[in-house]
């Protein structure tokens, strides 16, 4: 009999190892899908960015805080009036902005690119939303084009980035979940 129980609970043991196991390796397997998914996103579309989030209210009315963004980035020039992502330097945080104006060199070819958010009353040099010193964008601030957008979905991002806690909660709720629920 003490030889029965002692088998049981090693099979209990070893079967509570492989659906831990199980668990750790679906989780593994959800996380690499989902990298897949993006690099393959940055590949189709042409930049490291391919879906930012509207995190103001400065390109009100067409987009609003919350809305979320696809990018694609060709080789085609910009044009003024187009929809564009860009990184400033000494900030972590890309702005959707709308070019203005766009100045080419002839003689070196290069490209410089005003910016305004459709809400602000200054453009982006004199609104000081640019780097100090900064007067034009250079193609290498410039993340992508916007070539559709998904309303209000976003928030969930600003919801989790605004209030630390909520994120908080909601991993260890999934992470709970994950743990809890039945194959």
């Amino acid at each position: 009999m003490e030889w029965w129980v002692g088998q049981t609970l090693e099979s209990i043991k070893s079967f509570q190892i492989r659906k831990a196991l199980n668990a750790v390796i679906s989780l593994g397997m959800i996380i690499s899908s989902a990298l897949m998914v993006w690099k393959a996103l940055m590949c189709f579309t042409g930049t490291e960015s391919p879906v930012v989030v509207v995190l103001t209210g400065s390109m009100e009315p067409g987009f609003k805080r919350g809305d979320i963004l696809f990018l694609h980035m060709t080789k085609d020039p910009i044009r003024s009036g187009e929809i564009i992502v860009f990184n400033v330097d000494g900030r972590s945080i890309p702005i959707v902005h709308r070019v203005i104006k766009v100045h080419e060199r002839k003689d070196t070819g290069e490209v410089n690119i005003l910016t305004k958010g459709d809400a602000n009353d200054r453009d982006d040099n004199a609104g000081h939303i640019y780097a100090p010193g900064q007067r034009w964008l250079e193609q290498h601030h410039i993340m992508g084009r916007a070539v559709g957008f998904l309303p209000y979905v976003g928030w969930v991002t600003i919801i989790m980035t605004e209030k630390p806690t909520v994120k908080y909660v909601l991993i260890g709720a999934l992470g709970l979940l994950f743990i809890t629920s039945k194959d």
